[in-house]
C-alpha cells in the first residue's frame, strides 16, 4: 500500500468517526424532517403517516414527529378565510379501513360548514392509531403550532387506564418531548419509566441513526405513489368483523366491579390538554362504540368494555367535564351496530357520515358562539 493511499484511508476513517461524533451530539433529524416535498411537489397527506404494508399503502409508521407533520396538509400556510379545526384521537378518527374522504374530517369538510363570519370551517385529521391519552397530548402539543381555531378531541375509555399512557410506540420513541410534557403539566408519570426508548451514544451516531434517516427520505419517496393514487393505507377485501359474542368476563384491565374511581383513569391528561390550548376552544367527544347483543352482552358492551366499567366511566367523564366547564358531546350510542367494521370503534362510511353530522353541528355552534 502506498503512503498516499494509506493517508487517504486514515483521513477518511477519521472524518467518518468525526461525522458520527458530530451527529451524536447534534441531532439532524428534526431539521431534515422539516424539509419536505409535501404541500409542494406532492399534495399534503390528509392523515399522519401510519402503516405496516408500505408496498400497498404507500405509507408507513415512523417516529420522527417533524417529518410526520411536515408531510401533512396542515403544514401548508393557513388561508385567511379558514376556520381551522383540528381533530385528534385514535384509529377510529384516523380512519382505519376508510378512504380519506370518508373519515370524520373528510365528511365534515364535505359538509362545507360556514360560521356566521363567513369563514370556511376546515377540519384537519391529526388523529393517530393506538389508544392513549398521552399520545393524544403529544400530538395536541405539536398541533397548537398550526394556528387552530378549535380543537376536537375524540376519546373512549380504552385510552384512559394508566397502563395505556406510555404504551404507544410514538410515545415511547419520543421520550424528550413526552418528558417535557410530564414536567410542564406536573403529570404523575415516571419520566424514567422503562417504557421509554432511550438511545445510547451509538444509537445517536450516523450509523446508529441510519434507519431513522432512511425513514425520513423514504417518506418523501412514497409521496410519488400517494400523489398518483390517493391511497394511504391497505384496504383488504375481507376482514374479520368486530365480535358480537363475548367472553364471560366482567373485568376491565386489572379492575373489577363494582365501581371505577376517578383516580383509576388518567383524567389529568385531559386537564393538561385543556391547559395546553389556552384560549382556543376545545370540544371533548366521547366517541361512539359498538354495542353487542350476542353471548354475554349482559356483562359486556363489546370486546373492550364490561358494562359496569363503561357506565362508571361515562358518569365520571361527564362529572369531570362539568366541574371544568368543558364543551362536550357524549355520543357513545349514536351509531347502529351494523355500522362498525373490524373493531368496536371503527366505522363504515355511513357511520362516519352520521358521526360527522353530529360533531359538525356542534363545531358550527361553538364557532358562532366564540365570535
Amino acid at each position: 500500500m502506498t503512503m498516499s493511499l494509506r493517508n487517504v484511508i486514515i483521513k477518511s476513517a477519521l472524518l467518518f468517526v468525526l461525522a458520527n461524533v458530530f451527529i451524536a451530539g447534534v441531532d439532524p433529524l428534526p431539521a431534515l424532517g422539516r424539509l419536505s416535498l409535501y404541500d409542494g411537489l406532492f399534495p399534503g397527506r390528509p392523515r399522519l403517516p401510519f402503516g405496516e404494508t408500505p408496498d400497498r399503502a404507500y405509507n408507513f409508521s415512523l417516529y420522527q414527529l417533524d417529518a410526520m407533520f411536515a408531510s401533512h396538509e396542515i403544514a401548508a400556510p393557513k388561508p385567511a378565510d379558514e376556520y381551522r379545526v383540528i381533530l385528534i384521537g385514535d384509529s377510529s378518527v384516523w380512519g382505519t379501513l376508510l378512504r380519506p374522504e370518508d373519515t370524520l374530517a373528510g365528511k365534515i369538510n364535505a359538509a362545507a360548514l360556514t360560521p356566521a363570519d363567513g369563514k370556511r370551517i376546515r377540519a384537519y385529521n391529526l388523529a393517530y392509531p393506538t389508544m392513549s391519552l398521552m399520545k393524544d397530548l403529544l400530538v395536541l402539543d405539536i398541533a397548537t403550532r398550526y394556528q387552530p381555531d378549535m380543537i376536537v378531541w375524540l376519546m373512549t375509555l380504552e385510552s384512559f387506564p394508566y397502563d395505556k399512557q406510555l404504551y404507544s410506540p410514538i410515545v415511547q420513541n419520543n421520550p424528550i418531548p413526552v418528558r417535557q410534557l410530564i414536567a410542564q403539566h406536573r403529570l404523575s408519570f415516571d419520566p424514567n419509566d422503562t417504557a421509554f426508548v432511550n438511545p445510547t451514544f451509538w444509537d445517536r451516531t450516523l450509523v446508529g441513526r441510519r434507519r431513522a434517516l432512511a425513514d425520513v427520505f423514504r417518506l418523501q419517496l412514497y409521496g410519488v405513489m400517494w400523489a398518483a393514487t390517493g391511497i394511504d393505507q391497505d384496504y383488504p377485501e375481507n376482514y374479520e368483523l368486530r365480535a358480537n359474542d363475548l367472553e364471560a368476563d366482567d373485568t376491565f384491565h386489572d379492575l373489577k366491579p363494582p365501581h371505577l374511581a376517578e383516580s383509576d383513569l388518567a383524567f389529568e391528561v385531559l386537564d393538561a390538554g385543556a391547559a395546553a390550548v389556552g384560549d382556543t376552544p376545545i370540544l371533548f367527544v366521547n366517541e361512539p362504540m359498538f354495542i353487542a347483543d350476542g353471548a354475554n352482552s349482559d356483562l359486556r358492551y363489546n370486546f373492550f368494555y364490561s358494562r359496569w366499567a363503561y357506565d362508571d366511566y361515562r358518569m365520571l367523564w361527564n362529572e369531570h367535564a362539568q366541574r371544568n366547564g368543558w364543551n362536550t358531546l357524549d355520543l357513545w350510542d349514536l351509531i347502529a351496530p351494523g355500522e362498525f367494521t373490524n373493531s368496536a370503534v371503527h366505522l363504515t362510511p355511513a357511520g362516519s357520515a352520521q358521526l360527522a353530522s353530529a360533531v359538525g353541528a356542534e363545531i358550527a355552534r361553538l364557532a358562532n358562539n366564540n365570535r
